[in-house]
């Protein structure tokens, strides 16, 4: 499996992977209708979110993106194509997004978690610093996990001391 840069091309395919990826935590028509605008990635933004895919054989199998400025961005998103879920396609992804966010000087990266995700980010290596507001669905909330990029202190969570 390699690790690539996106190529503006593949905005459309990404999307529909982010979709199918969605879904395969079965959720509705309704739900998925409603997320469609945030799970669609445009062409013109596959550089700045730093969109990498994971690609076996010329087929796209999974993709994620880096977004915002160091020190602190945040991990948008990580899709796996549904029938590739289980195989380590997601993990080589996180740290392919971890290593690329270290070497460009990120410490700190947050990740607005679907639930059914969260225990993924956890075994990663994540931790949840409280929820944030679905940018799809009013009056839902998602986990709010971080990943610190540098010797962990509470402070690097934003946790109680």
């Amino acid at each position: 499996m390699l690790i690539r840069a996106a190529k503006r091309t593949e905005a459309d395919s990404l999307s529909e992977l982010a979709l199918r990826s969605k879904a395969y935590w079965g959720y509705d028509e309704a739900f998925m209708a409603a997320c469609r605008d945030e799970l669609t990635v445009s062409a013109s933004e596959i550089d700045s979110l730093r969109t990498a895919v994971a690609e076996h054989d010329g087929r796209i199998l999974g993709f994620s993106t880096l977004e915002g400025s160091p020190p602190q961005g945040a991990m948008g998103m990580l899709f796996v194509e549904p029938a590739s879920i289980g195989q380590g396609i997601g993990r080589r992804l996180f740290e392919h997004v971890i290593a690329n966010a270290r070497s460009i000087g990120f410490t700190r990266l947050t990740i607005d978690a679907d639930p059914n995700a969260e225990p993924f980010y956890l075994a990663m290596g994540a931790r949840r610093i409280g929820t944030t507001p679905s940018g799809s669905i009013s009056g839902r909330t998602l986990p709010l996990l971080a990943v610190a990029l540098t010797e962990c202190t509470a402070d690097d969570y934003d946790l109680p001391r």
